[in-house]
């Protein structure tokens, strides 16, 4: 799902659009984080003070600039396989991430080699790119508007949600060699919504893992505990019992990057028609990739055989 607040719903899941998608649906309720040597005003004169020892709201601002600067990204890249599974399929794909963005090449579906006439299709689609640079940018147009999107409500969370510390802290297990912290979040019944995108902030309630030494989050959950409207429900309306759940983790050289994306969600759309979505994504096999130009990162999906089973 794409948001896409200038007078539709968009619901499709493009797999070059995918990590904006995931932030802003899940980004909805980013919780503050921690540090574990010092806090906004400085280490404690008796050493580190426990991460807990700090109202959680305190530690907002340090969080959502770690997790802004992984959405804005410019390095190191990565290549990986992105395994899809929603209304479409089942697909796997080959994922690079280029200088100008991210461009993927189908390479399996329903867990079987494709066919060459599916084969042929693919290399069409990415020649035609090599060919109109035009296609190229209007195929990451709506990756920039996603991003801008996810943008802007990482940075009202502070304020759009209160946080409680969750039982039982530190945690551990979520990964391994981390001790987390937890926390519960819920809407701010204070916080009023100054964007049409913001409204889904009010119906979203859930647990967050975060790794106190990065300040990235490790897992997040949500459940959408009470229906949203957007544009008074003109333009979309999301129903109550959905749920969202997301993992982290270092690919290397410390870059952060969403390893699981589940999502199970009732929209209606423009008022007319009821969906059903339910998509899980798992990105695996990371390896570290040199920049390059999208023409180059076409050219080595096209070069990369395919795989027999």
């Amino acid at each position: 799902m794409t948001c896409d607040w200038s007078g539709k719903l968009t619901l499709q899941l493009g797999p070059a659009r995918r990590n904006w998608v995931v932030f802003c649906w899940l980004v909805l309720a980013l919780p503050v984080g921690l540090q574990s040597s010092q806090g906004p005003g400085g280490a404690a004169k008796d050493g580190p003070a426990p991460p807990t020892s700090l109202p959680p709201r305190s530690w907002a601002v340090e969080v959502v600039k770690t997790e802004l600067d992984m959405l804005n990204h410019k390095g190191p890249y990565l290549r990986y396989r992105m395994h899809i599974i929603d209304a479409k399929g089942d697909q796997l794909r080959d994922v690079i991430e280029s200088e100008d963005g991210t461009v993927a090449r189908l390479i399996m579906r329903n867990g079987k080699p494709l066919t060459e006439e599916q084969d042929k299709a693919e290399r069409q689609r990415l020649d035609g790119m090599l060919q109109s640079p035009t296609d190229f940018y209007k195929h990451i147009k709506n990756d920039s508007s996603g991003k801008k999107i996810a943008d802007s409500l990482m940075r009202l969370m502070p304020d759009a949600m209160s946080y409680t510390y969750a039982p039982g802290q530190p945690q551990t297990g979520r990964n391994p060699g981390i001790t987390e912290v937890v926390f519960d979040y819920e809407p701010n019944p204070k916080f009023n919504p100054p964007t049409t995108a913001s409204e889904a902030l009010k119906g979203l309630k859930g647990r967050v893992w975060v790794d106190p030494n990065s300040k990235h989050v490790v897992r997040m959950e949500g459940t959408v505990f009470q229906g949203v409207n957007f544009g008074w429900g003109m333009l979309a309306h999301i129903y109550p019992g959905g749920k969202l759940a997301l993992d982290q983790a270092d690919a290397g050289n410390g870059r952060w990057i969403y390893t699981h994306f589940t999502e199970q969600l009732t929209v209606r759309a423009l008022m007319v028609k009821t969906l059903n979505i339910n998509t899980t994504i798992d990105a695996t096999n990371f390896q570290p990739i040199s920049a390059m130009r999208y023409q180059e990162a076409i050219k080595l999906l096209l070069s990369t055989p395919l795989p027999t089973s």
